[in-house]
Order: C-alpha cells, then structure tokens, then sequence
C-alpha cells in the first residue's frame, strides 16, 4: 500500500460529533482517542441512551479462541469483513493470525484496501465493469496485493475478461468457482459439469487465473450436519477433480475456502480429509460472525456447543436503553428500536436492568422484548418485574452482521463499565 493509506490507529484522530450517537455531548470536538483516554464510564460518564456497547474482555476471548482453533486444525482464516466493517478489528484479527479478510462485494474490499489490507478473499462474483478496473488497476499499483474471487458462470467469466481487457489489467485476477449448495440455495454453479464449464471458460482468457474452489455451506437447503458434511465433499471433491485435470497448472497454491459461522467444526473435519493434491492447499475458513459473537443466532448454532472442549464463544454485544414510559403494570418501552437493534433474525433479549436510582445492576426478571417499532423497544414485564421510568435496560442482540451496521463508533467496555476505545464501523 501507499504511504498516504490511513492505519486503524489513524481513527483516533477523528473527532467525536453530532454523527455517533449515543457519545457524550460534552465530547463534542474531542478526538477519539482523547475520548478513550479518559476511561470514563459508560453510565456515568456522559453517554446517552440508547448506546450499544462491545465487551472488551468478550472481543479479546474471542479473537483468541478462533486462532487457537484455526491452527489446532491445520485451517487458514480469512474473517467475513462485513459482519463489523471495522477497521480496528480487522487489525487485531490479522494480529491474531488471520491470512486476510473476507469481503462480499467491491465497495468492501475499496474499505479494506483504503486500510492496507493487503489479502482479501471477495465472495461473489465480480461482473461490475466499473468495480473491475478499479481492481485492476489497485493490482497493478501494488504487487504485494493478492485477491481472490468467485466465478460462478460462463457469462460472468466473458464480463470479468472483457472489463479487465478494456482496464488494460497487467496482472490476472485471482478466481475459484463456486460450487452452489444445492438447488434452491443461493450462488454457485450447481453441477459438477457447471463448475467444469466455469473452469473452461476461466482457462481460455488470460486475465483470470483459476486457483481453487469454494462455497458457503450455510446456503445448504434444510441444513443439518449430515446435508452439510455431503456438500462439503463434493466440493473437495472438486478439487481433487480439478487437479487431476490439470487446471490448476498455473498456480502454486490451490485454495479450498468456505465457512459460515454455525458449521465451522463441519468444514475443518472434511477439510483435515482433504486427500494429497499437486500443489500445497490453503484451507481457508471464512467464518467471521465469532468476533462479537451474539445472544440468538448464533448462540444456537455455534459449533463450540456440538463440540464442548474447543471452548466456548462469548457475546460480546449489550444495547443499553432506556425505560421512557411505564403505561401498566405488564407494559413498558425503551427509546431503542429499529434504528439500534437488529430485529432481522430474532428480537432483542432484555438481561440485565440498571436502577435508576442506586445504579445498582439486577437481572431483568419477568421482562421480555415483544416488539420494535422505529425508536421504541416494547417490554413485557410479568409480574413482580422491578422496573421503572428510568432505569436501563441492557439486552443482548441477535445477529451480528446487523448490528454494527447501526453504529459508526462503539464504546469498547470493561466489565466494571469502563470505555477504553471507540470501535469505527464502515458501512
């Protein structure tokens, strides 16, 4: 990269404003850094509600368990990027032994390029002619820079070779075809012939070069582990197939990828079968939802609770709100809706209420989120539930991937409340 690129520590300088909600008014004008320096506390020091809030401990467990996992299993990690979009986390998982950083479509990859990501797997396929010179031309500018993409159509190979001929590309894009999960699930070719004619397609023009396959094992129609695990050998099966063909002549490495965030412990026992191939093979996991972890989606699915002694994830997420009416004795509403939380897959857990009168923290018994509307969360309380006009609910949140995408700096937490950094989010 460029000198002028800026660093995750480079956002320290941005200065704290009208744009982030939930900060301190009285921050207004201060840098982020300066902001994080003052370890004030999130419930005493100025921040408004609502305010989501990462847990530090939670985030430095989980970086750790996924690299210890990784290389316990012999797997290569490039995390999902758009789970956090977030520069200084993509930096701590490249400290913790990531190969690079996973993205879904151009204008990720342009984010993580504009931070000096120097590895990024792009899963998609690119047929964007305006988005291929921008590759091609980052490419050329920087040697070191290595991408890899999908192909996953004959049509979508003549766009890539057409838009990359008119780029005037010097050096050829990285690609693996995509094998689908099945009918009915999302990208990829279907059939083995379907990838076979992919693969054809890539080798009769020379700004694309074929270094592997891949898929997403999370688009498995009615997934279970018996259908996962099927799907996953057919695509190392592919593989093997590919190279005893020949078509990876023109690499030194072929790349097998995939790896959601609820089938990881499938993929790494396949992959571990992976036969001998003609060239060494990166075995690349893409799970990236782990960082933060959550308290729904992937609480149920992660595969630490198919196989205990891995270790465990931690949720690392808390959206504070707070209690703006009480109308009846089995209703009250918090001024955090669909604007704060994500609501796609499930709804907000209520967990923990911190007393508006004392501060005393006590587990929301008997209070249950029912509903969202935009800038309101309606609560549930059964009876004996202890809650007023007030006090602050913290609750849990479902689905990672849309929850940082409500917030552009986080308050990163100690478990006493403490703010020690301020996570910035691209979305």
């Amino acid at each position: 990269m460029s000198t002028g690129n800026p660093s995750a520590e480079d956002l320290s300088t941005e200065r704290v404003d009208h744009r982030f909600k939930g900060l301190p008014p009285d921050a207004e004008g201060m840098t982020v850094g300066a902001l994080a320096a003052e370890r004030r506390s999130l419930f005493t020091g100025g921040f408004t509600t609502p305010v989501l809030a990462l847990s530090a401990e939670s985030v430095a467990h989980n970086l750790a368990l996924l690299e210890t996992y990784t290389a316990r299993h012999g797997l290569a990690f490039a995390p999902h990027g758009k789970t956090s979009m977030s520069p200084q986390l993509f930096a701590r998982q490249l400290e913790h032994g990531a190969w690079g950083i996973t993205a879904a479509v151009p204008h990720q990859a342009r984010v993580y390029r504009a931070f000096g990501i120097a590895r990024i797997f792009l899963a998609n396929e690119v047929v964007d002619a305006v988005a291929l010179r921008w590759l091609a031309a980052e490419l050329d500018r920087d040697p070191a820079f290595r991408l890899v993409c999908y192909v996953d159509s004959v049509r979508g190979v003549e766009l890539m070779d057409e838009a990359l001929r008119a780029a005037g590309a010097g050096r050829p894009v990285e690609v693996v075809v995509e094998l689908g999960a099945g009918e009915g699930a999302r990208t990829g070719a279907r059939t083995g012939a379907e990838c076979a004619a992919v693969a054809d397609a890539v080798a009769a023009v020379p700004t694309l070069r074929l270094v592997g396959v891949a898929g997403y094992e999370g688009e498995v129609p009615e997934a279970d582990e018996d259908r996962v695990r099927a799907w996953l050998r057919r695509l190392t099966a592919l593989a093997g197939e590919f190279d005893a063909a020949g078509r990876f002549a023109d690499t030194g490495e072929i790349v097998v990828s995939a790896g959601g965030s609820a089938w990881f412990d499938t993929v790494a026992d396949v992959f571990a079968d992976l036969p001998a191939l003609s060239r060494p093979v990166l075995k690349l996991l893409r799970s990236g939802a782990y960082v933060s972890h959550d308290d729904g989606q992937y609480r149920a699915l992660t595969p630490f609770n198919r196989v205990p002694a891995e270790g465990a994830l931690q949720s690392a997420f808390r959206l504070w709100a707070q209690v703006v009416s009480r109308p009846s004795p089995g209703q009250a509403f918090v001024n955090a809706g669909k604007r704060d939380a994500a609501y796609d897959l499930h709804l907000p857990e209520a967990q923990v209420v911190r007393d508006g009168r004392t501060g005393a923290i006590r587990p929301a018994a008997g209070i249950t989120v029912t509903r969202l509307s935009d800038q309101h969360g309606w609560l549930a309380t059964g009876p004996g539930a202890e809650l007023e006009v007030g006090d602050w609910v913290g609750m849990g949140l479902s689905h990672p991937c849309t929850s940082f995408d409500k917030w552009q700096l986080i308050p990163l937490v100690t478990a006493d409340g403490t703010v020690t950094d301020l996570v910035r989010t691209f979305f």
